[in-house]
């Protein structure tokens, strides 16, 4: 049970360095208390709740992978290197192609609403 307790203390402790250290992770929460603003707001019903979050929930997940990554690739190759610029160029893609999706959804639920 201790070894169960340590690895949440652990994740919270990695969860405080992500919120604190990454200016990402704090645009990442300006933009979902909008968009929970915007749902309380236009009433959305469950599904929509729904996907609205699992669309938080992948953009903020991969933005912490991203950002894990970075700090294992710098800690790996201190110096400049092609492969590790491409690691990082990757990971930081598959955040923005989150986010463009996520956008996309959010579009779908609320034009109809807001027109």
């Amino acid at each position: 049970m201790n070894k169960r307790l340590s690895a949440f203390v652990h994740a919270i402790s990695g969860l405080r360095y992500f919120f604190k250290e990454t200016i990402h992770a704090k645009f990442h929460v300006i933009s979902a208390l909008v968009v929970c603003l915007a749902g309380f707001y236009w009433q959305l019903d469950y599904m929509e709740w729904v996907a609205i979050l699992l669309c938080m929930a992948m953009v903020f997940c991969l933005e912490a992978v991203n950002s894990a990554l970075e700090y294992v690739v710098d800690l790996a190759s201190p110096n400049i290197s092609e492969l590790a610029k491409k690691a990082k160029d990757v990971a930081a893609g598959a955040v923005l192609l989150a986010a463009f999706f996520s956008i996309i959804i959010a579009i779908l639920i609320f034009a109809p609403k807001i027109y």
